[in-house]
């Protein structure tokens, strides 16, 4: 499998991302479940209003995440990008997200008022495919 196919593969299978921030110089990780829009080329994931992680992407957006595997040890890391609230809503997404995880229709029915959309943009993403296969790509 080429490695921009396996890219697509993992984004569109796996559900969840452990995303990475850091404030003054303080680290902080947390799993959140994502959906990889490929026609935007960035991934998208939901938080609620007021959450901490906001605050800390604006005190910095740069952050870092990997893919969390399922079945096997393929995942896609990405080191260097950019997290900023969309000017989209979860309601202007849901059919994405129910497409990829049909339980999130029900976040959204009954949260999706408290939810604002974040968007990561990236250019750059490590695909590992297993102990002995780990190729850079570039978006």
């Amino acid at each position: 499998m080429k490695t921009i196919e396996a890219f697509k593969k993992i984004m569109n299978e796996q559900t969840e991302i452990a995303l990475a921030t850091s404030v003054e110089e303080i680290p902080n990780v947390r799993i959140v479940s994502f959906f990889y829009d490929e026609d935007k080329k960035c991934l998208f994931f939901s938080t609620f209003k007021g959450n901490e992680k906001i605050t800390e992407f604006q005190k910095n957006p740069n952050i870092a995440f990997t893919t969390i595997p399922t079945s096997n040890t393929n995942h896609v890391r990405v080191h260097y990008a950019q997290v900023k609230k969309s000017d989209l809503t979860v309601y202007d997404v849901a059919e994405k997200w129910i497409k990829k995880i049909p339980s999130y229709e029900e976040n959204i029915k009954q949260a999706g008022a408290m939810l604002e959309l974040y968007e990561i943009h990236f250019n750059e993403a490590i695909v590992v495919l297993g102990m002995d296969s780990r190729e850079t790509i570039n978006l």
